[in-house]
């Protein structure tokens, strides 16, 4: 299958992580992914730090069409958490092992969808107390196992999106060109050296 021809969708819920969302979509889109943003109620959503977007869908069973879900976290996730069809879907996509990603607060949504179980997983710190699952929480800035993406919070949004675009067939390395990522970085390091 061609990259342009999958599909992710990010699901956004009143007080979303804002940084996680966009960036996640940005460099998605950027990579030649189709990325459509997904209310999970509404047309229009709020984020965490009152920055209003409207997306391109709200949430319907066509989701479960898609190649992957993508869940930012902040105080939305537990908006997220509390919605059942969005669980069901979840259940759906691993059921047929499509990628289910979920960053900083949102991994509790893949808990009470029950995917955590058996999988290694890293969530925002502290939140690993809430988890009760018998999947092994890990430190790391992003966590795979197999379908499962897992990230700590907004300053690993980079570190994951670029995962994404790797786990899905995309060229990382070429977005981060784009973006002046290696040359931000490196010089950064060399100058703090």
């Amino acid at each position: 299958m061609d990259i342009t021809q999958k599909k992710i969708a990010v699901i956004l819920a009143e007080g979303f992580e804002e940084c996680e969302a966009i960036t996640a979509v940005d460099i998605l889109r950027r990579a030649g992914f189709v990325c459509d943003t997904v209310g999970l109620l509404n047309e229009i959503v709020t984020g965490s730090h009152a920055i209003t977007v409207k997306t391109d869908k709200i949430l319907s069973d066509e989701i479960e069409q898609y190649d992957m879900i993508v869940l930012p976290g902040g105080p939305g996730a537990e908006n997220l958490r509390n919605s059942d069809p969005l669980i069901q879907l979840l259940k759906n996509m691993d059921r047929k092992n499509k990628f289910v990603s979920a960053m900083c607060a949102a991994p509790i949504v893949l808990e009470k969808a029950g995917l955590l179980d058996d999988h290694t997983y890293t969530v925002y710190p502290g939140y690993e107390k809430q988890i009760v699952s018998t999947g092994v929480f890990q430190e790391d800035i992003v966590v795979i196992d197999n379908n499962l993406i897992t990230s700590r919070g907004p300053a690993t949004v980079y570190e994951f999106a670029f995962a994404l675009v790797d786990l899905l067939g995309g060229d990382s390395n070429a977005v981060k060109d784009q973006l002046l990522y290696q040359q931000t970085f490196s010089s950064t390091m060399e100058d703090s050296l």
